[in-house]
């Protein structure tokens, strides 16, 4: 098979990407290895993206959140962070009232089946489903980047785009080094319905050996989001519904009340990854295979549809000029401008877990530190805050 471009990975954000080529005149493969069914009606994972007004915008110029139904979309006022028993708390709002919200919430699998519904009778897009990919190869010198799969056919094509996950066997197979951190870690969510209201505000609670999340949704639900080690987590996750939601009332002190359990859980082992080059030859990283984030500031989804816009402009770009979609200098500027936007977030937010994660005591007195001046200087909650509406 030959065409113009071919994306490995039909994830949000290899969706997100076709349709930004949409009109584009390009012939577009995408290759996935789920079955139809899992793009089509994707299930519930548990996982609630936080998402900024700049992803909602971007959404909204690809045809998928008209697509999202509206009692899934949850409206977020307010973020606290706080550490421990300490009294201290770092507290973000957006400042504008009901109509102007720090950012909102949408079901991960929401999001996904939108996207494939804008894109599913997209003219010049072939999505392939149950294509397994075994190899890849761009070399700049030629014409083409070859896709070879499980089946023995081999997708040719001007541009490849990665964008399968942060443990991406195609950016091995391209040659392209990453910093893989196995945290030792996981994350369990789960939704819970609990008896006070949450008034639309998020909770980020660094706890000793624990660190707890709730996510605000519609009504008095929220999601529960509980990191503890691999084997810890997995544990709990074992409970019965009523087991799990009286743990969660005791682990989060009653802050809301008593919770009860309302969905499937999942849990998801933490790792996060930095790919050492976003190009190679005709190859481009975006999404997870570039960039797999700390979950903690919820910023993975959003970086990777900035990143998958910032990619489809220089293509789109190249192509009106009549010029190669892979053109060297555009695939260049895409990758210094998705660097300097990720390496900052990702560096800072590293550190930041770090530090709140340390049990020892020099650790504990540092972030009780952290919270009391954070709390009290002027510029560091409009800093976040703006970080978080772009």
């Amino acid at each position: 098979m030959d065409c113009d471009v071919v994306i490995v990975g039909g994830g949000p954000v290899g969706l997100a990407f076709a349709r930004s080529l949409q009109d584009s005149g390009l012939h577009i493969i995408l290759l996935e290895r789920a079955p139809l069914e899992a793009l089509a009606s994707p299930r519930f994972d548990g996982r609630e993206i936080a998402l900024t007004h700049g992803s909602k915008r971007i959404l909204e110029q690809l045809g998928a959140w008209s697509r999202i139904p509206a009692d899934a979309i949850a409206p977020m006022h307010a973020a606290k962070v706080v550490n421990g028993d300490s009294p201290f708390a770092l507290n973000f709002t957006a400042g504008g009232g009901a109509d102007d919200p720090l950012g909102c919430l949408v079901p991960n699998h929401r999001i996904r089946a939108a996207l494939y519904d804008a894109v599913k009778a997209q003219p010049g897009l072939r999505i392939v489903t149950g294509a397994e990919v075994v190899h890849a190869r761009s070399g700049a010198a030629g014409p083409r980047a070859e896709v070879l799969l499980s089946s023995g056919e081999v997708v040719r094509a001007r541009l490849l785009v990665v964008a399968d996950s942060r443990l991406s066997k195609m950016r091995e197979a391209l040659g392209i080094d990453a910093d893989i951190n196995p945290l030792g870690r996981s994350m369990m969510v789960v939704r819970v319905r609990h008896e006070l209201p949450h008034g639309s505000v998020a909770l980020e609670w660094f706890d000793h050996r624990q660190t707890l999340a709730l996510l605000p949704l519609n009504g008095n639900m929220a999601g529960a989001v509980l990191t503890l080690p691999e084997d810890a987590a997995r544990r709990v996750a074992a409970f019965d519904d009523a087991a799990l939601g009286r743990d969660l009332t005791r682990r989060f002190r009653q802050r809301l009340g008593r919770m009860e359990v309302v969905s499937d859980r999942n849990v998801y082992p933490l790792v996060t990854t930095w790919a050492h080059q976003f190009v190679s030859g005709r190859a481009a990283l975006i999404g997870d295979a570039a960039v797999g984030m700390h979950p903690v500031t919820a910023h993975g989804f959003n970086l990777g549809l900035s990143g998958q816009a910032l990619l489809a402009a220089e293509v789109l770009g190249a192509v009106r000029r009549g010029m190669d979609p892979a053109l060297p200098a555009a695939l260049r500027r895409f990758e210094n401008g998705h660097r300097a936007a990720c390496k900052p977030l990702y560096t800072g937010t590293n550190l930041l877990v770090r530090l709140f994660t340390d049990e020892r005591l020099p650790a504990r007195a540092m972030r009780h530190a952290v919270l009391r001046l954070g709390a009290g200087l002027p510029f560091v909650r409009p800093t976040v805050r703006a970080m978080l509406m772009h």
